[in-house]
């Protein structure tokens, strides 16, 4: 059966979940058509104004700049929206929608610009925007597993590769594993933050021809006017050669880094549905939260699931900047429009969703120090073996002996867990060998998981002092406030 629609109704036309469930209001407006559109306007008025185009003839008046400034955000968006169906050209569509809200101004609204001007100068300011929008949150996600890993950097627990039983690591000292990562994501997003410059003022095909033309030959009041608009809009520097877009290549970058922001989040929040199996480590778990519609037992790991699926799509949108930019012909082509306006956006929303939920798992984790006890119980026992071959050595026996014991002990013990389900009683075997008498003293000692940990602890602290929180130091006042979550 299928549902009924009526025109009208917004829940009968489909809304991406990225902004309907999900996204923060800063990152949606970032990308919201009254920014864009709000900017071009603003980027029109900047050319009139910041460079003395009156004495060059044309007939600019402070009247008409302010009245353009009075319009800045009176966007009629039915009328853009007619104007661009009728004329199939968004930039032409707006230009007349700013033109009939400022009637003194019509005449001069896009002299001297282009449509790349305002479209991909508007694409570089939101972009870099969108950077400043991650990277505080960011940095809050790493300052809240610090001080995870910080209060629980000495306690032990069992270390696993292959997904199988390996050497004692710390809970702090795994947490730093994550950390570590997200350093790295924060040292690529701001270097590709800083990286951004903008186009600036380059005309049709990247030449400035127009411009040159517009000062009469003049090269310097080119090259300053471009500067001008550059420094108007917050870059330092603007591209020095472009084609009528500036390379699509730094769209690769940009996505690029946050690919691998994504790639870090799947792998820390997998670890974290891992042992949540385990039992060992939980992401927090609502009061009235239903784990599954049948089975009412379940805490379910949603918030680290919801990562895992949001980071795959952000990982894969990388993609599309590739074959974007190999695809450019000459100076451009007009296929990289539609795949940008889909792919620049969700690549920052899905990277600001899954950063908000990380915040808000990392807040909230719930660890499990008897369950991470019992099961370093289960495992340490084999892993001590070198240790009591050593102790007997010590005390008078033969290495050799002693090996072929604890072999046969190790291997019954072994049996009992894997074929009886039973508990690991190897140490007790250990006791009840009158062979191994001269170490029954030291069996505690030589079985304290504390003694098979390393430099774990001593880690954990060199790594907070000396890299995770001089990294912070620049969003130090940017760390407050929780996350909670709506869905």
């Amino acid at each position: 059966m299928a549902a009924t629609r009526e025109d009208g109704d917004v829940m009968a036309r489909y809304r991406s979940p990225l902004v309907s469930r999900y996204a923060s209001a800063e990152m949606a407006y970032n990308f919201s058509e009254r920014k864009k559109f709000g900017t071009w306007r603003r980027l029109e008025k900047a050319i009139k104004v910041l460079f003395p185009l009156q004495s060059l003839g044309l007939s600019i008046t402070d009247e008409q700049i302010r009245e353009m400034e009075a319009n800045l955000d009176n966007i009629d968006f039915k009328m853009a929206a007619e104007e661009e169906k009728k004329l199939r050209h968004d930039v032409m569509a707006h230009v007349h929608t700013f033109a009939h809200c400022c009637p003194k101004a019509a005449a001069i609204i896009h002299l001297g610009a282009t449509s790349c001007y305002v479209g991909d100068n508007t694409d570089l300011i939101v972009l870099r925007d969108g950077f400043n929008l991650l990277l505080p949150k960011l940095a809050r996600v790493i300052s809240r597993l610090a001080d995870f890993a910080e209060k629980y950097a000495d306690m032990p627990a069992l270390g696993f590769t292959h997904y199988q039983p390996a050497q004692l690591t710390t809970v702090g000292k795994r947490c730093c594993l994550w950390i570590q990562d997200l350093c790295m994501d924060l040292q690529n997003l701001e270097r590709a933050r800083d990286d951004l410059r903008f186009r600036g003022v380059k005309g049709t095909t990247g030449t400035q021809a127009s411009f040159l033309q517009l000062f009469e030959g003049d090269h310097s009041k080119v090259e300053e006017l471009d500067r001008l608009v550059t420094a108007k809009a917050g870059f330092k520097r603007a591209y020095m050669v472009t084609g009528q877009t500036y390379s699509r290549k730094v769209d690769i970058g940009v996505l690029a880094v946050l690919a691998s922001l994504g790639a870090s989040i799947h792998k820390i929040c997998t670890d974290i549905r891992l042992l949540a199996n385990l039992k060992e480590i939980e992401e927090p778990f609502e009061k009235d939260q239903i784990g599954s519609s049948a089975m009412p037992y379940k805490r379910n790991p949603m918030r680290s699931e919801r990562c895992c699926s949001l980071a795959r799509h952000l990982m894969t949108l990388v993609m599309d900047p590739l074959q974007t930019a190999a695809v450019q012909w000459f100076e451009r082509t007009l296929d990289d429009s539609a795949n940008r306006r889909v792919c620049l956006a969700e690549a920052f929303l899905t990277a600001d969703i899954i950063l908000s939920t990380l915040q808000n798992v990392s807040e909230g984790l719930v660890v499990y120090p008897k369950v991470i006890e019992r099961r370093i119980r289960q495992e340490l026992p084999f892993m001590a073996t070198e240790n009591i071959i050593m102790a007997m050595v010590k005390a008078g026996g033969n290495r050799q002996d002693c090996h072929e014991k604890i072999r046969v002990l190790s291997q019954q013990a072994a049996a009992v867990v894997k074929q009886e389900g039973g508990d690991n009683d190897f140490i007790a075997r250990v006791r009840a060998d009158p062979y191994f008498s001269p170490i029954h003293k030291q069996l505690e000692s030589l079985l304290d998981p504390s003694s098979f940990t390393g430099r774990a602890p001593q880690q954990v602290a060199k790594f907070l002092k000396e890299e995770v929180r001089p990294a912070l130091i620049p969003y130090k006042n940017e760390m407050g406030g929780k996350i909670e979550l709506a869905l």
